[in-house]
Order: C-alpha cells, then structure tokens, then sequence
C-alpha cells in the first residue's frame, strides 16, 4: 500500500534535480558538518567553542558502518533495502523502504540493531517511528513532510535507541519529538529546516531519562531550535542554531543536565525567547559551560522559578531584546563573560512566583545597561565594563 502524499505537487520533473543539488550542497566542505562556530567567526580568529560531553561510539564509526539494514537507491531509480544481505524491499516508496528496514529487525531483541539510510528523498506526510533497541541514521538527507503533533523521526515509550547520525531538511511539525524515552543518544544531528520545530521532548506525556545529544545544528525553523520537556539526566555537547523563530535550546523542567556550549545567530529576534532559555521550574542541577549569542532576541532568559544553574562563562552581542533576564528564578550564576551592546542585563519579577534570590553574576557588561528592579534577594554583582547600572 502507497504511504500518504507520496509527492509533493510541486516534485515534477525537476524536483529530482532540485533535490540532488541539495543533498549535493550539504554534502560540501563546510556544510554537511554541524559547525560549533560560524565560519565567520572562524575566520575572524574566534577558536571553536568546546565541544562538551561526547559519546566515543559515535566518533568511532562512519555513517553507515556496521548496519544490519541498509536502504539505498534514489526516487528515479527507486529504492532497495537489504538486512544482513537479504533483500526485504524494491520499489519506488522512501518511506516505505525505511519502514521495511525497521520491520526486518529482529524481534523481540534485548540488544541494538541498526538502519542505516543511505538514500536521499522526501519521506511524504509520515512519520518513522523507532522501537526499543534500535540504531537509526540517516546518512543520506531525509526531506520531509508535516503530520500535526508529530515528529517525522520519533520515539516514544522505548528504550535504548540511538541516532548517531541524521540529516533532515523539510518544515515537519517536528524533526524529532520524543517522550518517555530512556538510553537516548543522539549524535551528529543537523536540521535544515524551512519551519517547524527542531527536537522536542513531550511536556504532556511521562518524562525521559539518560538523554545524551553530541552535536546539534538546527536552522531555519519556525519555532524552537531544540525543546526539551521532564528529561531528568541530560548531557549535551553543542546546540548550534541559526535562524530560528524563537529558542535555540529551551529547557522546560529539566534537571541534572550538563551542556557545553549553546551558540546562536539571529534567533529568536523580536519575541521574548532566547539562545538559551530556561523555564517552567527547570532544574536543578544544571551547569552550561559557554553561551554565544549574536543578534536575535535575548542572550541568556531564565523565568517561571528556574532554579539551580550556573554557567561558566557567556560571550553575547547585539542582541535585540534584553541580553540577560533573570525573572523569579533562584540559585543561578553566571560565573563570567562578556556583554557587548544590545539590550539591557536586567533582573526582574512578576507577582505569580518567588522573587529572585540567590542570584551570583560576574560579568564585563560595555555599552548597554544593567537593571536590577525590583531589588532579589541575596544578588551579588560583580561587575566591570562601561555599561550604566541601577543594582540593588
């Protein structure tokens, strides 16, 4: 049976084409890899940012090693997929032919087995669904479709699962969505979207643990860079986002998260988002070691009593709405760093939630201003730079 809205109107004779110049085009130097900086930061003499926690068996194999089903093919020539050298399915369907690549693994199992998708195409209005130990990556530029509420590579209430490597391209109403998920890895992940949502994590359905992502790149989307919901154990190398509508990373009732670097250009400019956001009673226990952000809407925003987190050190510039807003949360430090222009550093407090308190930042702030009203409790400052201040 054909999957649903197999074509896209506009996929006539030249969308094949058009499709291999894109895959073509992410398969460049300097395209296909998630970078930690822009190139012009690169080549302005800015060092890379750290990587953060990583996963070894991520960096030890190439996409496509060590599969127990592989799809290749392309949509002219139609699609193949083999598992351990049997041939399960031939025909003209991507989708299709990644879902018999998922049947075809053993049921029943207690250990990993692997997809590797090494075809490019449009995977149409539908969605991968992964099972408990279940390797899948997607070596290849999975384009894709919008099915409301859900992710176009998905898993929820499983376990074991890893995505060590995933190109994606298309406005999804997710890329990824996960949700009760436990043993997650997610390795090199680059989304290049033209709207939606990055990744998700479900806030209405039961929270996950031992979430790991190495590296995220995420532009183009209509909404969040990467959201995550009721994850308790997060480990996170980068977050890269480019162009996004509203957050780059967002950390909604998280704890025990460990982050190395979040990097953001022109995101969320002109909403009260943020590069880095944390919100609806976050943490505690989270610790990020760099926060980039240019331009876009706010640098750092911690709301709606966040707690416990500190970050090592932040590097933010222009941005459009206030750099930092610290508002009702407690016990956060922004250990150093520098604020260079943009919006305001400000403390504030809405009458729903705790005042601020506990509250420990050291910064270089130069040509924008720090505000703290109304006065937190237990704020300490330590301050330099040129930017006017009204502190408690």
């Amino acid at each position: 049976m054909a999957p649903t809205s197999q074509r896209r109107p506009r996929l006539v004779a030249a969308g094949v084409a058009a499709l291999s110049v894109v895959v073509s085009l992410l398969a460049a130097p300097g395209v296909a890899a998630a970078p930690d900086v822009a190139a012009a930061d690169v080549a302005a003499g800015v060092a890379a940012a750290p990587s953060g926690p990583t996963s070894a068996d991520a960096q030890a194999a190439a996409c496509g090693d060590g599969a127990d089903a592989v799809v290749t093919g392309s949509q002219s020539s139609g699609f193949t997929t083999t598992y351990r050298g049997r041939t399960v399915y031939q025909g003209q369907y991507y989708i299709n032919a990644i879902w018999e690549g998922i049947g075809a693994l053993t049921p029943g199992r207690t250990s990993q087995e692997k997809v590797s998708v090494m075809a490019s195409a449009w995977i149409g209005n539908n969605t991968v669904d992964l099972p408990s130990n279940t390797a899948f990556e997607v070596c290849g530029t999975m384009d894709t479709g919008n099915v409301s509420g859900r992710g176009a590579v998905q898993a929820v209430g499983v376990r074991n699962v890893s995505i060590p490597y995933l190109n994606m391209t298309g406005a999804p109403y997710f890329g990824m969505r996960f949700a009760d998920v436990h043993g997650l890895h997610l390795g090199q992940i680059n989304l290049r979207m033209s709207g939606g949502l990055g990744i998700r994590f479900e806030r209405d359905l039961p929270g996950s643990t031992d979430v790991r992502m190495d590296n995220v790149y995420v532009s183009g989307t209509g909404n969040h860079g990467v959201e995550t919901w009721n994850v308790d154990g997060l480990r996170i190398g980068t977050v890269t986002a480019r162009n996004v509508a509203y957050a780059g990373l967002l950390l909604n009732n998280t704890r025990n998260a460990t982050i190395g670097t979040v990097d953001g250009e022109n995101v969320a400019t002109g909403t009260g988002y943020a590069t880095f956001r944390m919100a609806n009673t976050n943490g505690p226990g989270i610790t990020v070691d760099r926060v980039r952000s240019r331009g876009g809407g706010r640098g750092v925003f911690c709301v709606s009593n966040s707690r416990g987190a500190r970050i090592n050190t932040v590097d933010l510039a222009n941005n459009g709405n206030n750099s930092i807003l610290i508002e009702n949360c407690s016990d956060i430090t922004i250990a150093g760093g520098t604020v260079n222009g943009g919006g305001e550093v400000r403390l504030a407090a809405r009458t729903e939630f705790p005042n601020n308190r506990n509250i420990n930042i050291t910064l270089r702030v130069d040509n924008t201003s720090v505000r703290e009203s109304p006065c937190g409790e237990n704020v300490t400052w330590n301050l330099s730079g040129n930017g006017p201040r009204n502190i408690c």
